[in-house]
């Protein structure tokens, strides 16, 4: 029996690690070492928040309040939901996180190898396989978990602890303060988008928990927390390792996209076999991903529309949306990504803290309906500024706002609101 569950523990986690990490967990890591250099300890912490802590919140969240998203939305109102959970599966799914997949499997795993090969060609076989293995969605978990994780995790394994112990340079110089680091850690974890998608997948393995005999609350709920812990351990090793990679990696290239450097330290830690093992690590963890998001937007919206839709049907406009996406290349692809997510970030970001810190304790729908509508008119604001729609006095008057300048600012105004929300709770009673 508990060999059983050892089994069950370890699929789940590893399908689990397999769905967050993606074609930006493996190209965003890299980078930041490189521009924050000996800085890349407070790096690795900050990125640590928003790309592993958060995303493991996101799972306890929707533990706490029922089976998936929507039951955590209906923690607050019964339309945030079918609104919040739309605009976060448009985000993680064929606008933004599945193109991402296909571009990077392209561009680092293919390209090296067929540098004259059409990027049209590489998404169409990329999303063929997608499809395929995503039209059945009882065997999503199982195949990602049994088969193609431990792959991955080997190769990520080798290249981590060879480039640490034989590192081509030292720690590079940064022209970034100490807190400058920490906030570029921050946000760019937000890129990764696993706070986003981490409400989602969490229906997929409590789902895949209840298939595997977890019936009943108690053994449900420790299945996937032990499965989740799992996971953050096998990220933090992974994040830190191509942090301390980037940061020891010697290239002075300021230019340098995201898959030239990861390419190019794979390169210099395993010599002629990087591009090999590199391209390999790519198209695993994009595949997984890419599996795993297709099915989820699949069976969410197959939901919102009460069947109306059918899986199948939803799962074929998604791939055919994505792949349309993809050819136009990682960078832009990401460039695109960060207003959006910048914006949803925030909101989904306290709905998750306040219902994993207070959930259990305040019942009452109002603290976290104001602390949401804080995070909102922050996030609204941060938006305009970063798309160039406020004047510098403007933006200097925000920046009083604690962390605003480090597009944190929701976090003091959420904190006001959810207190405001409590004590007109305590008044009415």
């Amino acid at each position: 029996m508990k060999s059983k569950k050892l089994s069950n523990i370890l699929t789940l986690g590893f399908a689990l690690f397999a769905m967050f990490f993606g074609a930006g967990n493996l190209l965003l890591p890299p980078l930041i070492g490189l521009e924050v250099g000996s800085h890349y300890f407070v790096a690795m912490i900050a990125f640590g928040l928003t790309g592993i802590l958060l995303p493991f919140t996101g799972i306890l969240s929707v533990v706490f309040s029922g089976d998936n998203f929507n039951d955590l939305g209906h923690r607050v109102n019964k339309h945030l939901a079918a609104i919040l959970g739309t605009i976060i599966m448009i985000c993680i799914g064929p606008l933004i996180a599945i193109p991402r997949t296909a571009a990077t499997t392209f561009e680092v795993g293919l390209k090296p190898f067929f540098p004259t090969l059409d990027p049209i060609w590489g998404s169409l076989i990329f999303f063929v396989i997608t499809l395929g293995l995503a039209i059945r969605p009882s065997k999503v978990v199982d195949v990602i978990g049994n088969y193609l994780t431990p792959v991955l995790l080997i190769l990520l394994a080798l290249l981590i602890i060879i480039g640490i112990i034989h590192p081509t340079a030292d720690f590079l110089p940064s022209d970034l303060t100490m807190m400058q680091s920490f906030s570029k850690g921050f946000i760019e974890g937000y890129q990764t988008l696993d706070v986003l998608a981490s409400v989602i997948f969490a229906g997929i393995i409590i789902s895949a928990a209840r298939d595997k005999g977890y019936t009943d609350t108690k053994s449900k709920s420790q299945i996937v927390i032990i499965s989740g812990l799992l996971s953050t351990t096998c990220l933090l090793f992974v994040y830190g390792g191509l942090i301390y990679l980037g940061a020891t990696s010697g290239i002075t290239n300021p230019e340098i996209s995201r898959a030239e450097l990861l390419i190019e330290i794979s390169r210099n830690t395993l010599g002629q076999y990087g591009l090999i093992a590199i391209a390999l690590c790519m198209a695993f963890a994009c595949l997984t991903t890419s599996i795993a998001l297709t099915s989820a937007v699949g069976t969410f919206f197959g939901r919102l529309t009460n069947g109306k839709v059918s899986y199948t049907v939803l799962v074929v406009l998604c791939t055919i949306i994505s792949f349309g996406l993809s050819i136009k290349g990682v960078d832009e692809i990401i460039n695109f990504a960060y207003p959006p997510l910048a914006f949803v970030y925030p909101i989904t970001i306290t709905l998750v803290i306040y219902i994993v810190l207070f959930g259990k304790t305040i019942k009452s729908k109002t603290p976290y309906i104001f602390a949401l509508i804080a995070s909102t008119i922050i996030a609204i604001l941060g938006l305009l500024k970063l798309l160039g729609k406020l004047d510098e006095s403007t933006i200097e008057n925000l920046n009083k706002i604690p962390f605003f300048e480090y597009d944190l600012g929701w976090i003091a105004p959420s904190i006001i609101g959810f207190v405001i929300g409590l004590l007109i709770d305590r008044l009415k009673k």
